[in-house]
């Protein structure tokens, strides 16, 4: 038995043409790395949706509050001048169906 054999962790394997020992199945290409550093949280610790429904409602107020000054003037100019228009249309209607609408410009339309 040769002294290495312990080293290895495993049956004999041949160290190969360059003197390297590539590793065993499943550790094939040498040996582990060093100092890397992994960190994890137990599952029963995670909580991914802590405060999301509080946090959404705070932040759809904030984003609209912030957006609101690009959107809104020209808003309400639109609807100041549809009320307007819808106003005159209507008032004038009025007064065309009425009698003396007709009188006026029953024969001019």
């Amino acid at each position: 038995m040769k002294s290495t054999q312990s080293l290895r962790n495993g049956p004999h394997v041949p160290i190969g043409q360059y003197g390297v020992y590539k590793g065993w199945w499943g550790n094939i290409g040498g040996e582990g790395q060093r100092g890397i550093i992994t960190y994890g949280i137990a599952p029963n610790r995670l909580n991914p949706m802590a405060q999301a429904g509080h946090n959404a409602v705070f932040n759809i107020w904030r984003r609209f509050a912030s957006q609101v000054w690009y959107f809104g003037p020209s808003l309400a100019a639109a609807w100041y001048v549809m009320y307007w228009a819808d106003k005159r249309t209507v008032d004038r209607n009025k007064f065309l169906n009425s009698k003396v609408g007709r009188e006026t410009y029953g024969r001019d339309e």
